[in-house]
């Protein structure tokens, strides 16, 4: 079980090096996860920051991210 109250949900937006939307999960001051919706890709991408990240903590990544991004690319 993880400490969602030690964890921030951020929305991410970027055009500049990638085109896309997606979100951020920071740790206190730690970024540890990020799932990406690149819409030049088509492609949702993970990337971590940390090397061991619990399962949980996947799952719940993946969760807010189906909860904050839309999943149709934008052209």
């Amino acid at each position: 079980m993880i400490n969602k109250s030690n964890l921030k949900v951020i929305i991410v937006s970027d055009v500049n090096q990638r085109d896309g939307i997606g979100i951020e999960i920071w740790e206190k001051d730690k970024l540890i996860i990020e799932i990406f919706r690149d819409d030049s890709k088509k492609s949702r991408e993970v990337t971590t920051y940390k090397k061991d990240i619990s399962l949980d903590l996947v799952e719940y990544a993946i969760d807010c991210f189906k909860k904050e991004i839309p999943n149709k690319f934008l052209d």
